[in-house]
């Protein structure tokens, strides 16, 4: 068998947990390998590993069947090896081309970096692969599709032949996942060898050829693609059957929680972003947001949050007017926000994870007296979400929140907000970089939230979270709603149309 990488009895030993535990992964060259697993199952681990970034505690890897030691990432890209990372590692205020030769700059003849012939070099590259991107434009001026175009030709550029995917289509839409479909399948015609590291068993039945299943550290089974369901990858990788559907009991709608008039929002870039926009959410219902990512969501959330202003309009919770009100107070109101960019708005990442869990609370009576902190209660409160929620990391409730993998990060934000059962709960993205156990548990919580008489915006680039969670659904488009549908009244074309601008005359949005 020609294996382009066998990873063989690997180990990794962190302080407090073992990361992987005996782990073998051989990928035959010019294929596409999954490595799935549950969030912390050691997926990242075991890449980071074959990337240099970490070293084994034991194991050997082979690369083209030669016995290597891959000390740091240098290393890896000499032998070939390139990986697309969960978190882009990109400069945001730098060009694609200066992104992409960053480390390894050509020179001219006189001692200045020659970033016209390498922004010809990288056009040709992105020509030959459809990918459509501007060598002179900024990083922060790019969709975040793009960018993760740019970090795959950042391994073209260094001639990789094994290139690492580390969730890749976490932050897509989902016609930027089709397009990332065929953009590995014609690297793996052209006999790149992929591996991709995900939980999203659709897009492993779309692309892979075979599939390594890991469960808490270890090696589960290597199964062929092809010939094993969804469902059965999906107990390999929970160790249990798992449930796709989601279940909802009739709505039982209540009074206006939010109510959104006239909503005008502007960007970073001072542009209108959010165009005379109005919607309300009772309680009982969640009210699902569809729409192509860049389209005013972000604003929307922003500005009903209190991290952006507003340039005019209202927005009234429960009666008030909070248009004016800071964060803290709206959040003291009765709003709870699963952002979208976890690390930005969702956790202080050098807080420890009990730190993160009552950042909405520590002033209150239930954590603190006289201004003097509890860390009784403050230990007993994170012992509960980490096990509620099963919030996995290595050193418990004195976890560095930094260390912990995204999955783990999403579900502590997940565990506090949803915890602290707000009037109205706007959830961005909720089940981002979540496995298949992990979202059925989310979907689950926020569905009783729901049930509780609580109201709930959801805002998500997965139709069939939308499509499943919401009782209504509006779709944004350029800043405004092209239409609201009831939930059993539409499917992915209709809001595929919808998403694309085409205006369309549903549910009123109940008056």
């Amino acid at each position: 068998m020609d294996y382009a990488i066998e990873m063989l009895n690997i180990t990794k030993d962190f302080p407090g947990i073992r990361a992987n535990d005996n782990v073998t992964l051989k990928v035959e060259r010019g294929t596409i390998h999954a490595l799935l697993g549950e969030n912390g199952a050691g997926k990242s681990t075991l890449m980071s590993i074959l990337f240099g970034l970490y070293e084994p505690t034991e194991g050997i890897i082979k690369v083209n069947g030669k016995e290597v030691k891959i000390t740091n990432p240098n290393v890896a890209n000499d032998l070939g090896i390139g990986m697309v990372h969960q978190h882009f590692k990109l400069v945001h205020n730098f060009t694609v081309t200066e992104n992409i030769i960053l480390g390894s700059e050509p020179k001219t003849k006189f001692g200045t970096v020659d970033t016209k012939t390498t922004a010809k070099r990288i056009d040709e590259l992105s020509k030959k692969y459809g990918f459509d991107i501007d060598p002179s434009q900024k990083i922060e001026d790019i969709t975040v599709g793009m960018q993760q175009r740019v970090e795959i030709l950042k391994m073209l550029y260094r001639n990789a032949d094994i290139l690492i995917f580390d969730e890749p289509t976490a932050v897509l839409t989902p016609q930027e996942i089709d397009e990332l479909i065929a953009i590995m399948k014609s690297l793996a015609a052209e006999g790149k060898t992929i591996i991709l590291i995900t939980h999203k068993l659709k897009e492993i039945k779309a692309v892979a050829d075979k599939c390594t299943v890991l469960r808490r550290g270890k090696f589960i089974a290597e199964v062929e693609v092809s010939k094993t369901s969804e469902k059965e990858m999906a107990e390999l990788m929970v160790g249990r059957e798992v449930d796709f559907k989601i279940h909802k009991p009739e709505i039982q709608l209540g009074n206006k929680v939010l109510e959104i008039k006239d909503l005008c929002v502007k960007n970073t870039r001072g542009t209108r972003a959010v165009e005379n926009f109005s919607l309300s959410v009772r309680s009982g219902e969640i009210v699902g947001i569809a729409g192509i990512d860049g389209n005013g969501q972000k604003e929307l959330v922003e500005a009903i949050t209190g991290l952006c202003p507003i340039t005019s309009g209202t927005l009234i919770l429960n009666g008030k007017d909070v248009s004016g009100f800071s964060i803290k107070k709206r959040i003291d109101s009765g709003i709870g926000h699963v952002p979208e960019d976890r690390h930005k708005h969702g956790l202080i990442l050098d807080f420890k994870l009990k730190e993160n869990f009552i950042i909405h609370g520590y002033n209150t009576e239930q954590f603190s007296k006289n201004g003097i902190l509890n860390f009784t209660k403050i230990d007993q409160y994170a012992d509960k979400l980490i096990n509620e929620f099963d919030v996995r990391s290595g050193q418990g409730k004195e976890t560095i929140t930094r260390s912990m993998s995204g999955g783990n990060q999403q579900k502590a934000i997940i565990a506090r907000e949803i915890d602290r059962s707000p009037d109205l709960l706007i959830v961005v993205q909720p089940t981002r970089g979540l496995d298949v156990g992990a979202i059925e548990y989310i979907h689950s919580r926020i569905v009783n939230e729901r049930n509780a008489g609580k109201a709930v915006l959801l805002v998500s680039f997965e139709l069939d979270e939308i499509l499943g969670l919401s009782d209504r659904i509006a779709v944004m488009y350029n800043g405004g709603i092209t239409g609201i549908v009831n939930d059993k009244e539409t499917d992915e074309k209709q809001l595929g149309l919808m998403m694309a601008g085409s205006k369309i005359e549903g549910v009123s949005d109940h008056e």
